[in-house]
């Protein structure tokens, strides 16, 4: 799954370079020139990772975005961008709660590398072991055990899973579970999943607890007894 970039810089050229060099190092960029159209994201599912953000910007400056952000979307990783350089604008987005800034025009190669350094900080590690009612999974050998028998999960089986747990408790959209996992939303990769869902099922027969129920034309509802 790529890591999803908000890239707010209202310049064209210095906003376009960044985007390409950012898929050249495989992340997903959504680049927007105008801030107020992040702001009419805020009250979605919001599916980005990261955001970047140049401080001086028309209509919201990039200090007062990140405010909005961050009054939504509680400690999601900050990187500003400045041409200024200056001190106080250092302070203050340290103050209001940025990972990291980097000057302008900045280095592409240390951009990424403060970006990676940021996720490595910010993004929760994936438990070696997690207990799901009767079975133990082990996400470092992909094997899901349980005293009738173990299955060696793929890397898809799992992200899946993953994801599942994630979100365990709540309605899981479909959309968001191919544009998550597949990245695309084809009826290819639609059935793909719902081949997935169903390997999911099978493994945990064992288990009556645990209910994978699909929504009929929305996505799934998951119960996962997670100790």
């Amino acid at each position: 799954m790529k890591t999803k970039i908000l890239l707010a810089e209202d310049d064209p050229d210095f906003g376009m370079i960044l985007k390409q060099y950012l898929e050249l190092e495989d992340f997903e960029v959504a680049w927007f020139q105008n801030p107020e159209d992040i702001v009419s994201l805020l009250h979605t599912d919001f599916p980005f990772h990261i955001g970047i953000l140049d401080i001086m910007m028309p209509s919201i400056d990039g200090f007062s975005l990140a405010k909005m952000i961050l009054k939504e979307k509680n400690n999601f990783p900050l990187l500003f961008l400045t041409a200024k350089n200056q001190k106080i604008d250092r302070l203050m987005g340290l103050k209001i709660g940025a990972d990291d800034y980097i000057a302008k025009p900045c280095d592409p190669e240390e951009l990424v590398l403060r970006i990676r350094n940021i996720l490595k900080r910010t993004q929760p590690a994936i438990p070696l072991q997690i207990k799901i009612g009767d079975y133990s999974l082990d996400t470092e050998k992909l094997l899901l055990s349980h005293p009738q028998g173990n299955v060696r999960l793929t890397v898809r089986e799992q992200e899946l899973l993953l994801y599942l747990l994630k979100h365990n408790g709540t309605m899981i959209k479909r959309d968001d579970i191919l544009d998550n996992l597949w990245e695309t939303n084809d009826y290819f990769t639609g059935r793909s999943l719902d081949v997935f869902i169903s390997r999911l099922r099978k493994y945990f027969l064992n288990d009556p607890k645990i209910k994978i129920q699909s929504l009929r034309g929305i996505g799934f509802e998951v119960d996962f007894p997670v100790t």
